[in-house]
């Protein structure tokens, strides 16, 4: 399997968890997510306000410098380890 289908099967996995994962795991597949698909984050940090937000892109901005086969990889093998912890329905 590539790295692309992979990653997609692991986009699919995640979201067939028995169970929510942390806030901290959700912002680090989430982050991980976004710099795979995306890259470096390109937006504008949220206002003051938007706690949920700003976590998110705190979170986007710290792989800042991650290639994106990289984050593809590290992504994958997180999603592994939520799947080996909470299973999937």
């Amino acid at each position: 399997m590539s790295a692309d289908q992979q990653f997609q099967k692991a986009a699919e996995d995640v979201k067939k968890l028995k169970a929510k994962p942390t806030d901290q795991e959700l912002l680090e597949i989430y982050a991980l997510f976004k710099q795979a698909s995306e890259g470096d984050c390109n937006t504008a940090r949220p206002g003051l306000l938007d706690l949920k937000g700003k976590a998110k892109w705190d979170a986007w901005n710290s792989k800042k410098g991650m290639s994106k086969d990289e984050a593809k990889s590290a992504y994958v093998n997180r999603v592994k380890g939520l799947v080996e912890t909470y299973g999937v329905s």
